[in-house]
């Protein structure tokens, strides 16, 4: 049998990883991870190559005899930077992507699955489809400059579809939460932060920022897995938008208490007003990934925060570092 070259780019971060680990199990996959300032890390299956993915003679190395390049690496950050720095996600962002498409443009790569997210999207009552991106309504101020950067790159994707041979799949998730996420207070997103705060708290409380009103539709990192694998399996298109996430929301106060629940803790959980937030509900409706793939969420959230604090437990422990200021 042969097997398909893949390519993960970004193997050393949170999705990248999950996505590496998962297909380096399967026997018709030969795999190869790309990192740069992350050293690599042992699993079976799994080889590794170093590229600096902002440069193109990395880039166009890397590329050469894959089949499949599965496109994890970006820069990523929590609340805090989305806030205060907002910039540091656009121009690397937008600079790796367009080297990654137009070296596997050259080189007939037979497909490329690119990891968007859901942030351009306003806020709704209704779980939003794929269509339901409306262009000429304002994005959510503190998501402006990194959503239209994303919707850049689906549209890149399409592009290159049109353009030539090779196959795009532009994912378009939701918040992904699990092993192997950022736990630290500094670069961490609402669901590892508030593990973070609950699993080592010493004075007997959780502080969320805001008023925990606003609302996440949040998917086990497992499930995203589970929807490449469909993707790179069974996607027909030359392009596909796809939604990917649970399809429902819950807001940041119950998942708060949901988290302090399973964390067996006896916490009380306060409210800091003072911290920025970003206030908005949204929820991803994900039947054309059902329709056409065949793929739905199997992990519900209770089950999804038991198992991810049990990795956080064995694997990162009391001796995490934080910063509660």
């Amino acid at each position: 049998m042969t097997k398909r070259n893949v390519l993960v780019c970004g193997a050393t971060g949170f999705i990248g990883r999950n996505t590496a680990e998962a297909l380096a199990r399967r026997g018709d996959l030969a795999v190869t991870g790309v990192y740069n300032r992350r050293p690599p890390f042992q699993c079976p299956g799994l080889s590794w190559v170093k590229a600096d993915l902002t440069r193109t003679e990395d880039v166009a190395r890397i590329a050469t005899g894959t089949d499949i390049i599965i496109q994890a690496a970006a820069t990523t950050s929590g609340i805090r930077d989305t806030t205060l720095r907002p910039h540091i996600h656009i121009a690397d962002n937008a600079v790796m992507n367009s080297l990654i498409f137009r070296a596997a443009h050259d080189r007939k790569v037979g497909h490329v699955v690119f990891f968007s997210c859901s942030v351009m999207l306003q806020s709704s009552e209704q779980a939003l489809t794929e269509d339901d991106f409306d262009a000429n309504a304002e994005i959510a101020p503190r998501y402006f400059g990194i959503g239209w950067t994303k919707v850049y790159i689906e549209k890149m994707c399409e592009f290159y579809a049109r353009l030539g041979t090779t196959r795009y799949t532009a994912i378009r998730h939701s918040n992904i939460y699990g092993p192997h996420d950022k736990f630290d207070l500094q670069r961490s997103h609402v669901f590892g932060a508030t593990v973070t705060k609950a699993m080592t708290a010493t004075d007997g409380r959780v502080v969320v920022w805001g008023s925990g009103e606003e609302a996440r539709d949040l998917l086990h990192v497992d499930d995203l897995v589970d929807f490449v694998a469909a993707a790179i399996d069974r996607q027909e298109a030359p392009f596909a938008l796809y939604n990917c996430g649970a399809g429902s929301a819950v807001t940041v106060k119950e998942l708060a208490r949901m988290i302090v629940t399973a964390s067996g803790r006896d916490l009380r959980i306060e409210h800091d007003l003072t911290k920025p937030t970003i206030t908005n509900a949204l929820a991803l409706d994900c039947r054309k990934a059902e329709r056409e793939l065949g793929w739905r969420p199997k992990i519900e959230l209770d089950e999804g925060i038991r198992r991810t604090i049990a990795w956080w437990r064995d694997n990162v422990g009391v001796e995490a570092k934080v910063n509660v200021s």
